[in-house]
């Protein structure tokens, strides 16, 4: 991965030397540090299928969101410990996933081991699997990554999480993200258009869905989200507005964070969605924040 010498992959341009031990924003190197590879069944109908899909949960994250959902993995400090594989054990343990009757394969947070990823879909299609690839990132993604994806990956599903540059710098240490993510946005667009394309279970197998966590107290910037989904991509777009923010330990006491949203909230979001001409995706009931929890440090971290 002769990239990650100076690594520009992401939008933060760390320019450091990976492949040499050092560590950029990111806090990674050139290893495939792994969370968890294992059978999820939590996402999207669409997404998981009728058995699940083989989830590859990466380590650490380019962005800082303070209210991370998937914080044992996702800070420097390492609430759960990562493991570090070879490509082969990767490969070896997501096709013993695949043999279960498992269709597809997840990617999640990748936008700092975009490389890997290559590497990982490469060595299963040597080994003779080609599964449904999904590319489950934050969208802190640069519009060339996302197209030398092309031909790779088969659904996108990026989170859209902020318009506001305020928001983002306050609670994701990303004052450019809106720029970031709208970009990103438009090249998975360019490369799947409006409609995901199911096989006969149901599941996606070409698409974009496009995600949106409503977050407490930010109603408005919500409703811009979908406001520009609707007028620069289209309304046929699939969406998947999530009600399932909840106040992690990290932000016990926030004055902003620090508490679920309410069904008002959600409701008025619900209600521009339907507005806005949406007719494609899924919402979530009020009560999904106590079910969505994840435990990294157990070994199966959604059950």
């Amino acid at each position: 991965m002769k990239e990650l010498d100076h690594c520009l992959i992401c939008p933060r341009n760390c320019g450091i030397n990976r492949n040499a031990g050092f560590l950029g924003y990111c806090g990674s190197d050139a290893a495939y540090h792994i969370a968890s590879i294992c059978i999820h069944r939590g996402e999207e109908p669409t997404i998981s299928g009728p058995l699940g899909i083989c989830n590859v949960f990466f380590s650490r994250c380019n962005m800082h969101c303070i209210f991370c959902q998937n914080y044992q993995i996702s800070r420097h400090e390492g609430f759960v410990e990562s493991k570090t594989y070879t490509l082969e054990e990767i490969t070896s343990i997501i096709a013993g996933i695949l043999d279960q009757g498992i269709d597809a394969v997840g990617f999640v947070t990748p936008s700092h081991f975009s490389p890997h990823v290559t590497s990982i879909i490469s060595s299963l299609k040597a080994r003779g699997y080609q599964p449904i690839t999904v590319y489950n990132t934050s969208g802190y993604d640069k519009p060339r990554i996302i197209k030398s994806l092309e031909g790779l990956i088969d659904v996108f599903l990026p989170d859209f999480k902020y318009l506001d540059p305020r928001l983002a710098k306050e609670f994701s240490d990303t004052e450019d993200y809106p720029a970031v993510i709208r970009q990103s946005i438009l090249e998975m667009y360019r490369q799947k258009g409006p409609t995901v394309v199911l096989n006969d279970r149901g599941q996606a197998v070409s698409g974009l869905i496009i995600r949106h966590l409503v977050l407490p107290g930010q109603v408005e910037d919500s409703i811009e989200v979908l406001r520009w989904i609707a007028s620069e991509l289209s309304p046929s777009v699939s969406i998947s507005l999530m009600s399932q923010y909840y106040p992690t330990a990290c932000m016990a006491g926030h004055p902003v964070l620090g508490r679920k949203i309410t069904a008002g909230e959600y409701d008025r979001v619900l209600e521009a969605m339907e507005e806005l001409g949406f007719t494609n995706g899924w919402i979530q009931h009020p009560e999904s924040a106590d079910t969505y929890a994840p435990d990294f440090g157990a070994e199966h971290p959604f059950e």
